[in-house]
């Protein structure tokens, strides 16, 4: 479900290497109230729900028809969830009255006579709410969107508009009808069986028909006058939703969904299991993956020139996952909300991977191992599953969405792509259209591999925490090995365990590089591997495949070394640990050519981003040409890294790449470092950016703020 605030952002100055003593945390997940999975006394079968908007009044009538088979002998009530909204009348199915019983959240209807197990039952209730504070929202006309309806159902908030039971243990069928303004039209789950106008009342309904079973707070519609613009993907129909005024963004925004169902077909082994898929934009702060109908925030939006540098790619493929990944199997309880949401962040890492590249992928990792650890460091450890929680929206952090991602990660690295991907298919065939939970995936990895990875699941999933390691490596000329001391150093105390995991190794010669997979088992464990030579480069988790954090600390040939040699991470890394060494001045030569000559982006970025603080004549010369990088994201850190030195002589500087810049993300930073120049002469200049459009109007946002703090001053 939402897609983790839900785009996650690289670190920049962040990498492998961590300060080891975590802050206090402030959070205690043992101090949760102890949760179970939820009992129920019926099998909810079908819900058709009728519903009369008045978007204006933000008021609704309700038409619920339930329909359920009893799970015991006798059952003679039916004990629904049903929130702000009254219950005015309840029919049979034969149309005669029932009585009833409705509390502040609960609608209680006596079945008329005890039903055996088995038996099924239908009836009626009519109701009637106005502007609930959840579960269904009345959108105001904004400059963004126009005045619109929609369900916000997630996690246990589709009570809020129809009645039902709201766990997501119990999957159903369903139809949504719907009657508003004209002018209006009606996204939903499912097929769409009619839409019917009346010219008279000067209203239309939709009617729509989920016929696969789907958990309860799936179920989703909106209303708002809407543009549709349709695409496909071979038969299966496409649509993308979205307010007139983003017609022209809707393709740039969504134009890769065909692309990404073909790749999840293949990468899951099991075709798109809807009739059709729609994204639906609403006012809401990320993605909701309601069954073959996607609510998306609106501000993923982007037009084709912005494209390059706020493609929406993450969160599309994150919340298509999730038609796989919680829609077709669903967790069992909120205990086991990583079947959802880490399922879907590693597929949205996958796709990315597929699309930009091996070096792109491995940084989308980073990011992720980096929001992860900053949650560890500074808020809470927990276990990924975990029955401790005061509410389901508890278990929607980063331990749920990029920790549980890297574990499967590391799983498929365990036993190989071809095992992995083989247990992916035979876990959503085996249980397609039914509520599952961690041990439901556990078997489907026994039965597909053959191998008891109990060990694996016990450290990563049902304890909390990570390994914390502390490593020296030293070469011995004598005997021509390397020595690797390790030494887990993690707060046991915690219920953190000593983690068993296996890692590649490299050592670096003049013969150029030796990989050794060895175990780690113990607290502390020494490895020798051979080398002739001192080694160039020695490093600890070659292919970056652990959750971890990591000290190891590097002298100043070995890190000039892997700035010039490394993988992408490696490389990353050794820029941000050689300002330790900034006297030297090879540091800023090897900085210098990391900022102007690598290859990749990131690293670029990662050299700028050390060069900043490196006191020398030359560095806002180096700075200054780094604003000419190919990469918007090199630039906007180049001038962030001048800006912070408040330096007014520079202030025609940053007009003159505002002016020239295409970038709305290097405009921006433009403008801020102007602000912190204290000038306050540019705040005309300011005031008429402002007039430029951009993504999000960022360039708006930063000429205002720029002004707030010179009008201080």
């Amino acid at each position: 479900m939402k897609t983790m605030k839900k785009r996650i952002p690289v670190l920049a100055g962040l990498i492998l290497a961590l300060i080891l003593a975590a802050p206090a945390q402030t959070i205690d997940f043992s101090k949760k109230a102890l949760q179970s999975e939820r009992s129920r006394s019926y099998d909810a079968l079908h819900y058709r729900i009728k519903l009369a908007l008045d978007i204006d009044a933000k008021s609704f009538l309700g038409e619920t028809t339930v329909t359920v088979s009893s799970l015991r002998e006798g059952l003679d009530a039916c004990v629904l969830d049903a929130e702000e909204y009254t219950v005015t009348s309840v029919l049979s199915d034969y149309g005669a009255p029932l009585k009833f019983e409705q509390s502040d959240k609960e609608l209680k209807v006596f079945l008329g006579r005890p039903y055996k197990f088995g038996e099924i039952v239908s009836f009626t209730c009519f109701y009637s709410g106005r502007d609930p504070k959840k579960g269904l929202r009345f959108a105001e006309e904004t400059s963004d969107n126009p005045k619109l309806a929609y369900s916000d159902s997630f996690p246990d908030n589709v009570h809020h508009w129809f009645p039902c039971f709201d766990y997501p243990n119990d999957k159903v069928t369903d139809e949504i009808i719907v009657s508003v303004k004209s002018g209006y039209k009606v996204a939903a789950n499912g097929r769409l069986d009619s839409v019917v106008e009346d010219k008279a009342a000067g209203t239309v309904t939709y009617h729509w028909s989920q016929e696969l079973p789907h958990s309860t707070y799936l179920i989703f519609f909106a209303a708002a006058p809407y543009v549709v613009v349709r695409d496909s993907y071979k038969t299966l129909p496409l649509n993308y939703w979205v307010y007139p005024q983003d017609e022209k963004k809707a393709l740039p925004t969504y134009g890769q969904t065909p692309k990404m169902i073909e790749f999840f077909n293949k990468m899951f082994g099991y075709n798109f299991p809807w009739q059709k898929y729609d994204q639906i934009s609403v006012p809401s702060g990320g993605g909701a993956e309601s069954t073959s109908a996607t609510a998306m925030t609106q501000r993923i939006m982007v037009g084709e020139k912005d494209e390059p540098d706020f493609t929406a790619i993450s969160i599309v493929s994150h919340e298509l996952a999730h038609q796989w990944w919680g829609d077709l199997i669903t967790l069992r309880s909120w205990a086991h909300t990583w079947m959802n949401e880490s399922f879907a962040t590693y597929s949205d890492y996958l796709y990315f991977r597929f699309e930009k590249g091996d070096d792109e992928g491995a940084v989308n990792l980073l990011g992720k191992l980096n929001a992860y650890l900053r949650e560890a460091k500074t808020r809470y450890i927990r276990p990924i599953v975990s029955d401790r929680y005061d509410q389901p929206g508890d278990m929607f952090d980063s331990h749920t969405y990029p920790k549980g991602a890297l574990v499967l990660h590391m799983l498929r690295t365990l036993v190989g792509d071809e095992p992995f991907f083989a247990t992916l298919s035979h876990f959503l065939h085996h249980n397609a259209f039914q509520p599952v939970d961690t041990y439901d995936f556990i078997r489907s990895v026994k039965t597909v591999t053959g191998q008891n990875l109990d060990w694996f699941f016990d450290q990563w999933l049902f304890k909390p925490g990570h390994p914390i390691f502390d490593i020296k490596s030293e070469w011995d000329a004598t005997r021509k090995v390397v020595q690797l001391k390790v030494v887990q150093v993690q707060d046991f105390t915690r219920g953190i365990p000593v983690f068993r995991v296996p890692v590649a190794v490299k050592i670096v010669t003049a013969k150029g590089p030796d990989i050794r997979k060895v175990w780690i088992r113990e607290r502390e464990e020494t490895f020798e591997f051979p080398a002739d030579t001192k080694p160039l480069l020695v490093r600890f988790d070659e292919g970056n495949t652990l959750i971890k954090e990591v000290d190891f600390p590097k002298d100043l040939d070995e890190l000039l070394y892997q700035l010039k040699n490394d993988d992408v991470i490696g490389r990353m890394a050794a820029a941000a640990e050689l300002p330790r060494f900034k006297d030297d001045p090879r540091v800023l030569a090897g900085l210098e050519r990391g900022a102007q000559s690598d290859p990749f982006w990131a690293v670029r970025r990662s050299a700028v981003e050390a060069l900043a603080p490196i006191v020398s004549p030359k560095i806002s010369a180096l700075l200054k040409k780094a604003c000419h990088d190919p990469s918007s994201v090199v630039r906007a850190a180049a001038v962030l890294a001048l800006g912070e030195r408040k330096d007014r002589t520079l202030t025609e500087f940053y007009k003159d790449v505002f002016k020239r810049d295409g970038s709305g993300r290097v405009q921006a930073e433009a403008l801020r470092a102007l602000g912190k120049t204290g000038d306050p002469a540019v705040i005309p200049f300011l005031r008429q950016s402002a007039a430029v459009p951009s993504h999000q109007n960022m360039v708006k946002r930063s000429a205002e703020s720029a002004v707030k703090q010179l009008e201080k001053k």
